[in-house]
């Protein structure tokens, strides 16, 4: 007997066809543009000693969460840290997750009923779609970033209704009309839930995102920030009401049934945001490096920028052949930009994933700008 199916067997080949198969990169380059690493904290000699302070500090095992949180794994120093998050956020209380996929698919899932209505953005992460899929209640897409479809949506929704947004999407770089969805939603009664994975540390005071630094927590329902991107750790927390966490604890599945985060994970996110309070600046310099890059793009090229202000920075390639030779001429000078291929994107839309960090030199830059400018 073989070790895999037919079935499983053709689905490889199939991708293996298409020129998508996927496997684990090995690539060590010097110029790094595609990580989400985007204030350098991942790489902070600093930050990695004021976690190993604080352990030192704290005397206990650092490895091991030992059982769910409903279990052993629950601590004096995970719930602080939960109040603490829940004060950066400018909310009523959070819950720590092992990461933002675990949290999305744990809040969606099991905040929707069976006669309800999730809508959530057609570009929202897998994770989002994941969540909406198995709650009992129906989905449906509204086309990115449109109102006008939104609305359409929201209309015809039956039962509670939940609106799944991010601030900052992961593939375009764009920014969601935050106002004007929350407006929608106040309009219908409907409850918004957003994802900060790639607007946490980068936006607002502290780095609590996109939502308070325009003044909008109140207008949300749920608001989930992961910490494995900007903040340079890893783990996630759901903010919202006291009674929104309570109903987690007690019926999502995906928090009650899985082994709670270790001590040094806890510290991790602690330290992070400690770290981020001091150096404030480093928002600002993410900013510059953004500027100087789309200063610096070729004005005069075949090659299809989409519009975005963020630090992902993507430039379409139109086919996955197409895409991974690019990614590939740009590799062999150095620079680590790597290619996203359908189907994680839609067949025509493959593109280049430019990720731009503090720690990019004017330099890097100048030089990325310039090879792009030329056929590649």
């Amino acid at each position: 007997m073989k070790s895999i199916t037919p079935q499983m067997q053709q689905r490889l080949d199939e991708r293996k066809t298409k020129g998508n198969l996927r496997s684990l990169p090995s690539i060590q380059l010097p110029h790094d543009f595609t990580s989400n690493d985007y204030l350098g904290l991942a790489r902070s000699q600093a930050l990695g000693q004021m976690i190993a302070n604080r352990l030192a500090e704290l005397g206990a095992p650092a490895h091991g969460g030992t059982g769910s949180r409903l279990l052993s794994g629950n601590s004096d120093f995970a719930m602080a840290l939960e109040q603490k998050l829940a004060g950066i956020f400018n909310g009523e209380a959070a819950l720590v997750f092992g990461s933002g996929y675990q949290a999305n698919l744990c809040l969606i899932s099991s905040v929707a009923q069976k006669g309800d209505t999730i809508i959530y953005d057609q570009l929202s992460h897998v994770c989002l779609k994941e969540g909406a899929w198995l709650s009992k209640a129906q989905t449906f897409a509204f086309l990115h970033n449109d109102l006008e479809d939104l609305e359409r949506r929201l209309k015809a929704a039956e039962g509670n209704k939940f609106v799944v947004v991010e601030s900052v999407y992961s593939m375009d770089g764009d920014v969601a009309p935050l106002k004007e969805i929350a407006t929608l939603c106040k309009r219908y009664e409907a409850r918004l839930i957003i994802d900060e994975a790639h607007g946490t540390g980068v936006f607002g005071e502290g780095g609590n995102g996109l939502v308070c630094s325009l003044g909008l927590e109140h207008d949300f329902f749920a608001r989930v920030y992961t910490f494995g991107k900007a903040m340079g750790v890893h783990g996630a927390a759901v903010v919202g009401s006291q009674e929104l966490i309570d109903y987690l604890v007690n019926f999502g599945r995906p928090f009650i049934y899985t082994t709670a985060m270790p001590l040094h994970s806890l510290v991790a996110i602690e330290q992070a945001f400690n770290y981020l309070s001091k150096n404030q600046h480093l928002q600002a310099e993410l900013r510059q490096r953004i500027a100087l890059f789309l200063k610096q793009f070729p004005e005069e090229t075949d090659m299809k920028r989409i519009q975005s202000n963020t630090a992902i920075q993507p430039i379409v390639a139109q086919g996955n052949e197409r895409a991974k030779a690019m990614a590939k001429a740009l590799q062999s000078k150095g620079f680590d930009v790597r290619p996203i291929l359908a189907p994680t994107v839609r067949e025509g839309e493959e593109r280049l994933r430019i990720c731009l960090h503090t720690y990019n030199t004017e330099e890097e830059i100048n030089a990325l700008c310039q090879i792009l400018s030329q056929p590649l």
